[in-house]
């Protein structure tokens, strides 16, 4: 099936006239449009494409299989003046995502407005080859951005400018940006799970975490690494070698039908055997795809079963205020009976 096939099966079994698509991802993913401003209104016979005079060009060449309308005023005035031409009462929209502004300028309307949270996302959790061979060539580019960076990191350096030198090997090797803020945490600042790149300077006898991703062609990917500059201390060592089998076993276990909160497990009850359960508060793993964090999720609390051609994250850690933390996180393509994990680069603990 098509994606608009798919999408089109919930407008069935939502008994919607209509779905009304607003947010930047899920607008590029059912029409292929790259532009920031913009609505698409689906119906069974009708896919239209509303934008402005600045991307009428660009969404005719994106968009082929869209109507394209150009809007001259406000863009939800002119999804409403569509939406009354097309006679449809009961329409869809993205509860979750479209703001309460936005959603009282469509609700001065006629039509029925009918939240579908969610729906489109969870369409987008199953890659086709296409998204796959994208997410791939994006994991191929921060793995060799990790390759370059053990040439180039340095007791002396701050995490700012080892953050510069990556980012810009990776913009080099044809990545269209960062899939999120680069985390560059050294030191005590390993501990911090979300330590974003600051000017603190690299000593030796540390641990570097480097957390960073990709775009390439809309798709993300996201590796996270830790190596030595010097040789660490022994505990440092120790939450090492744990997180990597935590990793580990959690790639091992991967496939088609088990569900989020069953893999977490493995991961965290390893994690926690060991005496560190405590030390790892987030979750196993997140979906990447359009959005560096989509899902399925990989939790506590998610049931959810993976399903061939999911795109995931397994990325266990560790973190101890006032030593530092260990991460490893891997992207990986789950399969009927086992994976695919993109991203390749070295897991034993380097030490430069």
């Amino acid at each position: 099936m098509t994606r608009i096939e798919k999408l089109n099966a919930v407008l069935e079994a939502k008994h919607l006239d209509a779905i009304v698509v607003l947010t930047d991802f899920n607008r590029r993913y059912l029409s292929g449009f790259t532009g920031t401003s913009g609505a698409l209104i689906i119906t069974k016979a009708d896919n239209l494409l509303i934008t402005d005079f600045r991307y009428i060009e660009q969404a005719t060449e994106q968009a082929p299989k869209f109507k394209i309308i150009k809007q001259q005023g406000n863009l939800i005035d002119y999804v409403k003046q569509e939406l009354k031409k097309l006679n449809v009462q009961n329409v869809g929209f993205e509860g979750n995502l479209v703001s309460y502004d936005t959603y009282l300028q469509l609700s001065k309307s006629y039509i029925s407005l009918i939240s579908i949270s969610g729906l489109i996302e969870k369409i987008r959790e199953v890659k086709d080859d296409n998204e796959i061979a994208l997410i791939q060539k994006a994991a191929e580019i921060v793995d060799e951005t990790f390759e370059y960076i053990l040439t180039v990191a340095k007791e002396g350096m701050t995490e700012l400018q080892l953050k510069a030198k990556l980012e810009s090997k990776m913009l080099e090797l044809g990545a269209e940006g960062t899939s999120f803020d680069t985390i560059v945490a050294s030191g005590t600042r390993g501990a911090l799970p979300h330590g974003v790149a600051s000017d603190k300077v690299i000593q030796t006898g540390e641990l570097i975490t480097l957390d960073f991703g990709a775009y390439y062609k809309g798709y993300s990917s996201d590796i996270t690494r830790t190596f030595a500059i010097g040789e660490p201390e022994p505990k440092l060592k120790e939450i090492y070698n744990i997180v990597l089998e935590a990793n580990q076993k959690g790639i091992a276990a991967a496939k088609k039908g088990i569900n989020g909160k069953a893999l977490d497990a493995i991961a965290r009850d390893y994690i926690t055997e060991q005496g560190y359960g405590d030390a790892f508060g987030h979750s196993l793993g997140h979906g990447i795809g359009l959005n560096v964090h989509e899902g399925p999720n990989l939790s506590k609390n998610s049931d959810a079963e993976l399903e061939v051609n999911n795109c995931v994250t397994i990325e266990p850690g560790i973190y101890l205020d006032g030593l530092g933390g260990v991460r490893i996180e891997d992207d990986i393509l789950i399969k009927e009976n086992g994976c695919e994990c993109f991203t390749k680069s070295p897991k034993n603990l380097i030490i430069l």
